[in-house]
């Protein structure tokens, strides 16, 4: 639940990390490393319905179903690996990925820009897939292409939010089948849920308060810690 609290609250803040920050910890609560996947998709669909819902209007389907169909086709065979895969591989694989990922948001992510092309869809949807396979943090891909493809920030939160909501809600099927979705991610779910009401509450009321950037730096910080403490786990 306190996890679950941070996570809801970097999501609300800055528009996505929810499965970034949340992956930090499951790994090492959860029975296994594919339940810990199961949950944290579980409970960014359901911190990402709300809106999804409330903004639909503003979803572009021409500009979401080459980038959703990509994701979709490549998670499903990412989910294959994780159910095949020794578990204290993929944490120290989660390591690197979460040492790497807070370099590049940290020095390199405001110098990135791409144009929504469809070559650019694919490979991002791709790339998107196999983190969200494997790692339940497909948003950093997507995150950049919905950034330069939507006209207003409207738009770019109507779009990353039901992006995330189709693609956890399939991706728990994918899971379930492989018999990832047991018990023990029912009652997870049950308690950490309500750590999405209490980090969307908080984060709305320091949107306001906090600079964007400074919370974002925090976090970065964060992961790369997270990161070298799973790879010497």
């Amino acid at each position: 639940m306190a996890f679950c609290t941070g996570a809801s609250l970097v999501q609300r803040v800055s528009g996505f990390g929810f499965g970034i920050f949340i992956m930090t910890a499951l790994p090492h609560i959860m029975p296994s490393y594919a339940e810990a996947t199961t949950l944290s998709g579980i409970l960014s669909a359901s911190q990402s319905l709300m809106i999804a819902i409330k903004m639909r209007d503003k979803v572009s389907w021409p500009r979401m179903i080459p980038i959703l169909t990509t994701f979709l086709v490549v998670s499903f065979l990412a989910v294959q690996f994780v159910a095949s895969a020794d578990d204290g591989m993929l944490k120290k694989i989660l390591g690197g990925i979460l040492i790497v990922a807070s370099i590049y948001f940290f020095f390199i992510s405001e110098r990135v820009h791409v144009n929504p092309t469809l070559p650019i869809q694919v490979s991002m949807g791709g790339l998107s897939g196999v983190m969200g396979g494997l790692f339940a943090m497909q948003g950093p891909p997507a995150v950049l292409y919905f950034v330069a493809s939507e006209p207003t920030k409207e738009n770019y939160l109507a779009m990353t939010q039901m992006y995330f909501l189709i693609g956890n809600i399939v991706m728990t099927f994918f899971r379930a089948y492989n018999g990832f979705l047991t018990t023990a991610v029912g009652l997870g779910w049950i308690y950490a849920a309500v750590g999405i009401v209490i980090g969307t509450w908080i984060g709305t009321k320091i949107f306001d308060k906090i600079s964007g950037n400074t919370l974002k730096k925090i976090i970065y910080v964060y992961m790369a810690i997270s990161g070298v403490i799973a790879i010497l786990s």
